[in-house]
């Protein structure tokens, strides 16, 4: 071997026990600093999806704007997708630091959206077809985000951990919001009620689906382990998916509602919930923008990115 390539691995390899042991002890890793190539795809990865799914996740209840039941709901439910919008933004800032080294930039995450080669959510390719659906957003899949994203309050990369405490403390009220939703329809006609289960009965599978498969691959390294093994998050998808089942099977019992899996319970033996599991063939077409409203919502994100063009070159010009 030529001894300059061996020189250069040792190197490297010393950098990288160094950038281990700072993630070990504790420290936050920066935009500037140094950090291996699988580390940093890794970081563009998650905050990329994240950022997007925030973005694409406002479009289901904006759809809801003009049809809340009051003005109270109405100014609520603008104010949730003006806050996800915000989220989205700030996430997309994150991860354009970590382009940076490639040449790339947030409109190149754009374009990899309408691509198709970005992902986004499986729970915001759904349908939103009552004012039930938009409960459910705020009340469990914002549910689902808090668990998710609060296991990540800790991460090692320093912009992605400040930017999900500001994050999550707005996330807080999101669902609270999607809580007083269901709770007033839980109290209402027996029309209302039986709307909310039917809500329910629709977006399970999804909500399974929103953590991932147990396992991200039966082969090699999956993405959830990365993660893990930098510092990113400290659980996995199917721990994060039990914590989900502790916290909220027992609210959606109290209202009366009926969970769809007859084989759900908790195996006091294990201690965990066991369940049917969601078809995840259909995961990976949903994910693919195969979903109900996949392509109404990129088209609708398409148009506006467009039509918004002009801003953009206006900024920039005023920088330059």
């Amino acid at each position: 071997m030529d001894v300059s390539v061996l020189e250069k691995d040792l190197n490297e390899q010393a950098q990288l026990e160094k950038f281990i042991a700072r993630i070990e002890a504790g420290d936050k890793i920066e935009a500037d600093d140094w950090m291996p190539e699988e580390y940093r795809i890794a970081l563009i990865k998650l905050i990329s999806q994240h950022g997007i799914s925030e973005i694409m996740g406002a479009l289901p209840e904006k759809e809801w704007v003009p049809k809340a039941p009051s003005l109270k709901r109405k100014l609520g439910i603008m104010a949730k997708v003006q806050d996800e919008m915000g989220h989205g933004q700030l996430l997309l800032r994150v991860a354009e630091d970590l382009l940076k080294p490639y040449g790339k930039d947030r409109g190149d995450l754009m374009q990899d959206l309408f691509n198709g080669d970005l992902k986004f959510h499986n729970v915001f390719h759904m349908a939103t077809n009552t004012w039930a659906d938009a409960g459910m957003i705020g009340w469990l899949v914002d549910g689902a985000a808090i668990i998710t994203q609060t296991n990540m309050l800790g991460a090692s990369y320093g912009p992605y951990a400040r930017a999900l405490h500001r994050i999550c403390a707005e996330e807080v009220f999101h669902a609270q919001h999607g809580e007083a939703i269901i709770m007033a329809l839980a109290e209402g006609t027996e029309e209302q009620k039986q709307m909310i289960q039917e809500s329910l009965n629709d977006w399970w599978e999804a909500l399974l689906m929103f953590f991932g498969p147990a396992s991200s691959t039966t082969t090699g390294t999956s993405k959830q382990d990365v993660t893990i093994k930098y510092g990113i998050r400290t659980s996995t998808n199917e721990e994060l998916r039990q914590s989900f089942f502790t916290k909220y099977i027992p609210r959606i019992l109290s209202l009366g509602l009926t969970i769809p899996d007859p084989t759900l319970h908790f195996d006091e033996d294990q201690q965990l919930w066991v369940y049917q599991q969601p078809d995840w063939n259909k995961f990976k077409q949903i994910i693919k923008n195969n979903g109900p409203r996949s392509q109404a919502r990129l088209n609708l994100r398409r148009v506006s990115y467009e039509n918004n063009a002009w801003v953009r070159d206006a900024l920039a010009a005023a920088i330059n």
